[in-house]
């Protein structure tokens, strides 16, 4: 029935077809709503970026100034005392 790829003439029978189903006026709303979302998308792919890079160089510049903490009860410091090693 069909030989390979449609010509222009069925492409422009069928658009032809969809125009006088859905008037221009349908068509051009649903393509102002189409390109509003991907514009919208585009938007929040560009700010989750953003998000991800301040997450990343606030990691690093708390790495730098990072430190090790002795849990509590633990003394790092033997000469020092603690709540536990009050003399009264």
């Amino acid at each position: 029935m069909f030989s390979g790829s449609f010509s222009i003439w069925h492409w422009l029978i069928v658009l032809v077809i969809v125009v006088a189903i859905f008037g221009t006026k349908k068509l051009s709303n649903a393509g102002s709503d189409l390109g509003s979302a991907v514009k919208n998308f585009k938007k929040a792919m560009r700010e989750g970026e953003d998000e991800a890079q301040d997450k990343q160089q606030h990691s690093e510049a708390i790495d730098g100034e990072a430190r090790t903490v002795p849990p509590p009860g633990q003394n790092s410091n033997p000469g020092s005392t603690t709540s536990d090693n009050h003399k009264v």
